[in-house]
């Protein structure tokens, strides 16, 4: 594609240690630093989805989401799932016998050039409490899939913020 924006110099406004915000023509977009990219993982248990609630500073109240985690932030060349799988047990405290890489997708893409692989946990061991490394505070739910719309649907009422990819899941009772 070519044009006066796609043809336009990338400038970096600013740079970080995670995130680089630019402009292109009249865009102004935010991109990961270093190459970073990220894993969401999609982990059930016998009927169950382990879902994590955690406090997120852009929004200022703590939001219901998919397990996920950086990949390349602290081992640049670290393979997708085993970063997922190490995260996975950090936030959750289930440790996954198998990740399956089901593709890279973008989270908003007329605002940030983030990305992201989504990956399904299989054959899942309870090995500790999780909550995440210190200062994340994470809380773990295992939840009913059953029962997810009126689980997401009470935390939604109760003023906790839900994640887009919560849609992943929640499909079904949304679309009839």
């Amino acid at each position: 594609m070519s044009g006066p924006v796609a043809d336009a110099p990338e400038e970096v406004a600013w740079a970080g240690r995670f995130i680089t915000a630019k402009k292109k023509g009249k865009w102004e977009y935010v991109s990961r630093a270093r190459g970073i990219s990220a894993g969401v993982i999609v982990a059930i248990d016998d009927g169950h989805v382990i879902l994590v609630e955690q406090y997120r500073v852009p929004l200022g109240k703590p939001c219901l989401e998919l397990p996920a985690g950086l990949i390349g932030d602290e081992t640049e060349g670290e393979a997708v799932e085993t970063a997922a799988a190490r995260e996975l047990e950090e936030e959750t405290g289930y440790r996954p016998s198998l990740m399956t890489d089901l593709g890279y997708y973008y989270s908003s893409p007329g605002m940030v050039t983030e990305g992201f692989h989504l990956l399904r946990a299989e054959g899942l061991e309870k090995v500790s409490e999780g909550g995440g490394v210190e200062g994340e505070d994470i809380i773990v739910h295992r939840v009913k899939l059953a029962e997810l719309p009126d689980f997401v649907a009470e935390k939604r009422a109760a003023g906790v913020a839900i994640d887009v990819r919560m849609l992943l899941l929640l499909a079904d009772s949304l679309l009839g």
